[in-house]
């Protein structure tokens, strides 16, 4: 059930504006649910479902879902393009809109919403806030033993490749500053999956934005199918380290280009 804000909340106190965007492909069984409990957990917060025209019906469901809320927004896009494409185009569509913060959010529900209200308090002193898994006081539910190693092995390496101090760099549930995301090269990003919250953490870093990490509770999905697969995870690992030889070759000819590194 979706519950109507009261009409004097906008936003969240201290930080403006928000749109939590929540990339679709395939999402029927999870689509209404998660904006559902969006909704009940930060009533004065707007949603946009970026839908990649799914061909089980996302978009449609989100249509009715946005018929019903002038809370909710749905963007179709025209095909499957990839995560780190989905959040661009939200992340555009916000800033056209005058948002003071945007969210990313996954539609498996694997981010609990209730955790939102927490990530923005901590958006009022923060540039960038990252809803972390592997931070004190986060717990991760339902994940198999191969998936919690290569998790925590991947971060470990991201943060020793690229200098980027924060203990989850691949997470995706994450609020960006407006102002964040201005000082951030969107134009140059590329990668998709975990490489594309990594590159955004780099990018991020390198502009001198402030960063902090809140802790969360992540849990594996309960409906639909998991978008990972080994070509995201190679795709990752090939980034990182052509970014972690860049940056050292940059800082080795110019001391000053890249003082924050590592």
């Amino acid at each position: 059930m979706v519950v109507a804000a009261d009409r004097r909340t906008v936003g969240h106190p201290g930080v403006g504006r928000v749109l939590v965007v929540i990339p679709t492909y395939n999402e029927a069984d999870n689509v209404h649910r998660i904006v559902a409990r969006v909704r009940e957990a930060a009533p004065g917060v707007d949603v946009l479902v970026a839908d990649d025209n799914s061909p089980d019906g996302t978009g449609a469901i989100a249509d009715g879902l946005a018929g019903a809320d002038p809370h909710v927004h749905v963007l179709h896009r025209p095909g499957k393009d990839g995560l780190g494409a989905a959040y661009l185009a939200g992340f555009a569509w916000a800033r056209e809109r005058g948002y003071d913060a945007v969210v990313e959010m996954d539609a498996d529900g694997s981010h609990a919403p209730e955790d939102l209200p927490a990530l923005l308090d901590a958006a009022r002193d923060a540039d960038v806030v990252i809803g972390s898994r592997w931070t004190r006081g986060a717990r991760v539910l339902n994940w198999p033993l191969r998936r919690l190693l290569l998790s925590r092995a991947g971060n470990l390496y991201a943060r020793l490749a690229l200098g980027v101090p924060v203990s989850d760099a691949t997470g995706g549930y994450r609020v960006y500053r407006a102002a964040a995301l201005d000082a951030i090269d969107l134009a140059s990003v590329r990668s998709q999956g975990y490489a594309f919250q990594v590159e955004l953490s780099r990018l991020a870093h390198r502009a001198g934005v402030r960063m902090v990490e809140v802790p969360i509770t992540f849990a594996e999905r309960e409906h639909g199918d998991s978008k990972m697969s080994p070509l995201i995870v190679a795709e990752a690992l090939w980034r990182i380290t052509t970014w972690g030889v860049r940056d050292r070759r940059a800082a080795a000819r110019r001391p000053d280009a890249l003082a924050r590194w590592p």
